[in-house]
């Protein structure tokens, strides 16, 4: 399905400024929100800054996009939605990396006690270090 299609389905508007953003989003992955105004600005011109946020929010809502917010960083967006992936984040550089599911369905973990809650997914982060930053600290 296209993304023209895509925001048709969810009921959103066709713009220009959203196509880029899903293309931006789905080249860059985990990217912040500058990261995707200035990548978007180049392709279409234009844009506000509060416009990329706006239809992120949007497309985040709809489904079309996934926000992660990894402790201590800014939000960033990812175009892998429909699953209950996780993600690897470096505590030095902030570099995001996705890892499927713990055990390969939803939820992936299972609480102690489910309080009484119908549990659906797991929103899991793994903490470490990438191998660019290791190799820089081994290099040094």
């Amino acid at each position: 399905m296209s993304d023209v299609d895509r925001l048709r389905a969810a009921g959103l508007r066709v713009t220009a400024a959203r196509l880029a953003i899903m293309k931006t989003v789905r080249e860059g992955d985990h990217l912040e929100v500058e990261a995707v105004h200035r990548r978007v600005r180049e392709r279409v011109g234009h844009v506000s800054l509060q416009a990329v946020y706006d239809a992120l929010a949007a497309l985040h809502k709809a489904g079309l996009l996934r926000k992660i917010e990894p402790m201590g960083s800014p939000a960033r967006y990812e175009a892998r939605v429909g699953d209950n992936h996780h993600h690897l984040v470096c505590r030095r550089c902030g570099a995001v990396t996705d890892v499927d599911c713990v055990r390969g369905e939803a939820p992936c973990l299972d609480p102690s006690d489910s309080a009484g809650f119908l549990i659906d997914e797991a929103d899991v982060t793994f903490w470490g270090i990438c191998p660019s930053c290791q190799a820089a600290a081994a290099a040094t």
